[in-house]
């Protein structure tokens, strides 16, 4: 198990607002989580846009696919690049300053792309802005909340929290499909913006750091938890702790399968399904409400990936998510038509079951590998998750306005979730000691 040595471990040194813990019933960790899911569903509601912008910013600046996926591509790197370092700035600065300076930081993103009149000014607005911002409110902010406030129901809260993720980006897709078909894209964008801030108030009211700041223990825990000082040297921590796990193989195993996640669902689910459903004859509204339906199916689908994370061999778990996301990809091209008929359901039933449940049993591999730095770790992983869907996002678009057609994406999606299941089988086992810390 790996640590970092310049974390702090000696429990004598808290905060000077740490207090004697109360034996009040213990619900504060809910309220954080609760707002931590606020922070996550607005967030994520700026990660799917995007896709609805195609066709839009094609139109009315006669900019290619290509180059709009560029910007797109820029705003998944960074959403990947920046969770490790926002992981690692939670330990210094703490959750909540961490999650409102995201929250203003898209606002701020997706107003000033109402005003662009050039691609580099989508590339800066959507891609710098919102990248930053929403990687920073990533699976890697779940993590940490889950691993300071909780020490039962893990996999439960992670689950629940990646569905809060599911949730911003899937459910209010019909509305802002219609907002955009009623009043235009900027309309969309702004009121996103709308969201972002005024959700940042109440993040920062509801949002604790630590549970010691409240003087209660992480739920679960038979033993009240001192807060450590904060962590200096954030950036220098996250590359201290990727130069420590890219010496082990479980790592690269692990990046390896999330980059094939985020290659066949935000990559290419989510930037280039309603344009390739569009393709067909189906309207842009229709296609924009399947997607939010694989987002309801997604929060049972991640729910219960955390449920049977708790329970059975994560690794297992992968490949068996993996392989069943590549059949479903496969079939698509031979279910997309104008209309919307029982082959399409099913296939959204079942993607929107498989979508994001490979987070829970993820991240709980990082905790039983890395330990205590499992949220960094986690956060590197999910780099490479945005890594592989930005450049499908990129190399999607580029290969529709080569070939005319989604089809061939469909296909090299499919075979890429094959590789994912067979690299998540020879993940190594953690020693069993280390499986149930993780699971706790």
């Amino acid at each position: 198990m790996t640590t970092d040595p310049t974390r702090t471990t000696d429990t004598t040194k808290t905060s000077p607002r740490t207090r004697t813990p109360t034996r009040t019933r213990n619900r504060t960790p809910w309220i954080v989580a609760t707002a931590a899911a606020l922070a996550i569903v607005t967030a994520g509601a700026f990660t799917t846009l995007a896709g609805l912008l195609v066709g839009p910013l094609h139109e009315e600046f006669g900019w290619s696919r290509g180059t709009i996926g560029l910007g797109t591509f820029v705003s998944m790197a960074l959403y990947g690049a920046t969770a490790p370092f926002a992981a690692a700035l939670m330990d210094r600065f703490g959750m909540r300053r961490v999650a409102t300076t995201a929250l203003a930081l898209v606002a701020a993103g997706a107003g000033l792309t109402t005003t662009m009149t050039a691609s580099a000014q989508f590339v800066l607005y959507w891609g710098v802005f919102v990248g930053l911002g929403t990687g920073a409110t990533a699976t890697a902010f779940a993590a940490t909340v889950t691993e300071r406030w909780f020490v039962a129901r893990r996999g439960l809260v992670t689950g629940l929290l990646t569905a809060a993720s599911v949730v911003g980006q899937f459910v209010f897709l019909p509305v802002l499909s219609g907002v955009i078909d009623a009043h235009g894209w900027r309309a969309a964008a702004l009121a996103l913006a709308v969201a972002a801030t005024a959700a940042l108030p109440l993040v920062w009211l509801l949002l604790r750091d630590h549970p010691a700041d409240v003087g209660q223990a992480p739920y679960g825990a038979t033993e009240f938890v001192p807060k450590p000082a904060p962590v200096p040297g954030a950036a220098r921590r996250a590359v201290r702790v990727l130069a420590r796990a890219t010496r082990t193989a479980p790592f690269w195993l692990l990046a390896g399968t999330f980059a094939v996640c985020g290659a066949s669902t935000n990559g290419v689910m989510w930037t280039h399904f309603a344009p390739a459903a569009h393709d067909h004859g189906m309207p842009v509204t229709v296609a924009a409400s399947l997607l939010s339906l694989i987002g309801i199916f997604n929060v049972a689908g991640t729910v219960g990936s955390g449920l049977l994370t708790d329970r059975l061999d994560a690794r297992r778990l992968l490949a068996t998510y993996y392989a069943l996301r590549g059949l479903t990809l496969l079939a698509l091209p031979l279910l997309l038509t104008a209309t919307v008929g029982p082959p399409i359901v099913t296939f959204v039933i079942v993607f929107g079951l498989l979508d994001v449940a490979t987070v829970p049993p993820t991240l709980a591999l990082c905790r039983a590998h890395y330990g205590s730095d499992a949220p960094v770790v986690f956060g590197w992983v999910n780099a490479a998750h945005q890594l592989g869907a930005g450049l499908v996002a990129f190399l999607g678009g580029t290969a529709r306005d080569a070939f005319g057609s989604y089809d061939f994406v469909w296909v090299a999606a499919g075979a890429l979730c094959a590789t994912g299941a067979l690299m998540a089988l020879t993940i190594r086992r953690p020693a069993q000691d280390e499986l149930t810390t993780a699971v706790q």
